[in-house]
């Protein structure tokens, strides 16, 4: 993108906010109303993101305008407000790619890119979590998870604060303990008597299962959507057989064995 396109959408996007003449929608949108709609759009992203990874890559192209539209919104309601503007953005996030990449930028500066790296995979994202400890302790929040965001769905956010822990060993040596400790949960969801007491064994089992997938080395988040994926197609292939709404719980049991043998 040129200096006068990024301009133009520049001057779009104030346009849209003006008082007098902009787009009423777009006028009373507030950072905290807009908030909800950034995260819409960024599982949309998440959506083309899949099919082009199964080679269809028509939806991403828009789908990553809209993201980007969101974050020209958020830098107009900052403009507005004396605080930052789009091409402010842009140069944090250009600082940002220099200082966390010193394999690639060794001096922090584009000029030293191409010079020799011998740092090893390892070496190279200890290096980064060491950088991001430093960018967080800069802006006082010493602790390992300061900064995981609430907002976080919770399956992501569980895997985040887990991970976090680990970095300062608060970790299983490997999976076994892990399954073990899924077992342990499952026999405390067993003995526990009251509603309130099955909802904390269940939340705890399901906090240990996000940490095994953790330690088996998956993300528990994208698992459970390939789970959740995979039981919608076979559950519209029951429906594409029968009319369920027919059916006993046997039948239904029998044809659902059927769907999954093919």
């Amino acid at each position: 993108m040129n200096a006068l396109e990024l301009q133009d959408l520049i001057s779009l996007m104030a346009e849209l906010r003006d008082p007098q003449h902009g787009c009423p929608w777009d006028r009373k949108q507030t950072a905290r109303s807009l908030a909800r709609f950034c995260i819409e759009e960024a599982y949309e992203v998440e959506s083309a993101a899949q099919q082009a990874a199964e080679g269809d890559w028509r939806e991403l192209k828009s789908e990553l305008g809209d993201l980007w539209f969101q974050v020209l919104f958020f830098s107009q309601l900052a403009n507005e407000q004396g605080e930052f503007d789009l091409r402010e953005v842009l140069q944090t996030l250009h600082d940002k790619l220099l200082s966390r990449h010193p394999h690639v930028w060794p001096d922090g500066t584009r000029s030293s890119f191409g010079q020799p790296n011998p740092m090893t995979d390892s070496q190279i994202h200890a290096q980064w979590e060491a950088i991001k400890q430093r960018e967080r302790q800069g802006r006082g929040q010493a602790g390992a998870l300061h900064d995981v965001p609430d907002t976080l769905p919770a399956l992501e956010r569980a895997q985040k604060l887990q991970s976090r822990a680990a970095r300062v060993g608060f970790d299983w040596p490997d999976a076994s303990g892990v399954r073990d400790k899924v077992d342990e949960e499952i026999a405390e969801y067993d003995a526990a008597v009251s509603p309130a007491e099955k909802a904390e064994e269940l939340g705890d089992l399901l906090f240990t299962l996000v940490n095994l997938a953790r330690k088996e080395g998956f993300d528990a988040a994208t698992l459970l959507r390939d789970a959740n994926r995979k039981f919608e197609r076979r559950f519209q292939a029951m429906e594409a057989l029968d009319d369920l709404e027919s059916l006993s719980t046997e039948q239904l049991e029998q044809l659902w064995i059927s769907i999954k043998q093919h």
